[in-house]
């Protein structure tokens, strides 16, 4: 049974020169954070790097060794520039293999588009002692060695690996939110934000202020792992704000 009183963490890795150069627009850290909040995990920090080996090698073993898990997306296609593979290998200190379950995956898959070319066996190469994640959109399966995790970086068929993987990781509770919002200067209110954390132990409250309408303004979003905690701290908030003079906005503005 998972110990729900446990923070679990994971950071994630952007790999490509493409994000980078601005040609690609990731989607991929979204939708993880989004999945890895429902499994319990909280998402503490992404790197995009290029397609580097050695900025592979330093982001894979500074951010493994800190969270409990360690995802990837990125550089696992069939050309010579698609390294991390070879990368995370080198960052673990093992060899990279032909995995033959994968070799028989992309066997079947390319039976009758052309079929399993050496570029495209370079899909199934793996770090030593991988296993492997379900990939039934393009045939190609991701990777896991330990707590890392190999994924594409086609966002639907990362989706794909995040749904094979649903409910195969420990965590704990998933982090609950609610927001409200105010037309109000961040600063007027800052001390009274940190009093009402304070209060409620468990929950935390993020500001993100706004300029529209010629007004100033803010959201701010309560998370807690307790729904019980979460709304006395919104409750409490808001009835403090309305004390101030500022009328609050459920769900925000």
């Amino acid at each position: 049974m998972a110990d729900t009183n446990r923070i679990w963490t994971a950071a994630l890795i952007v790999i490509g020169d493409e994000i980078l150069s601005g040609r690609t627009q990731d989607k991929n850290v979204a939708q993880i954070a989004l999945w890895l909040n429902v499994q319990g995990i909280r998402l503490r920090e992404v790197r995009v790097v290029a397609d580097d080996r050695d900025a592979i090698i330093e982001a894979v073993n500074s951010l493994r060794v800190r969270n409990d898990y360690l995802f990837t997306t990125g550089g696992i296609g069939p050309t010579h520039d698609d390294i991390t593979v070879d990368s995370i290998a080198a960052a673990l200190g093992v060899g990279v293999e032909i995995n033959e379950q994968a070799r028989a995956i992309l066997t079947a898959y390319y039976e009758t588009r052309g079929g399993l070319t050496e570029a495209r066996l370079r899909m199934a190469r793996v770090p030593a002692g991988a296993s492997l994640i379900e990939n039934r959109m393009s045939g190609a399966p991701g990777i896991r060695h330990g707590n890392i995790f190999i994924m594409a970086g086609v966002p639907h068929i990362t989706a794909g690996m995040l749904d094979r993987l649903t409910g195969t990781l420990e965590g704990g509770l998933p982090v609950l939110s609610a927001t409200i919002g105010c037309w109000v200067a961040e600063s007027e209110i800052a001390e009274l934000l940190a009093a009402t954390e304070r209060a409620h132990d468990g929950c935390q409250i993020g500001s993100y202020p706004f300029f529209r309408e010629g007004r100033t303004g803010a959201n701010f979003v309560i998370r807690s792992t307790g729904q019980d905690g979460l709304d006395a701290c919104v409750s409490d908030l808001s009835a403090a704000l309305e004390r101030g003079g500022w009328a609050v906005t459920a769900g925000g503005i």
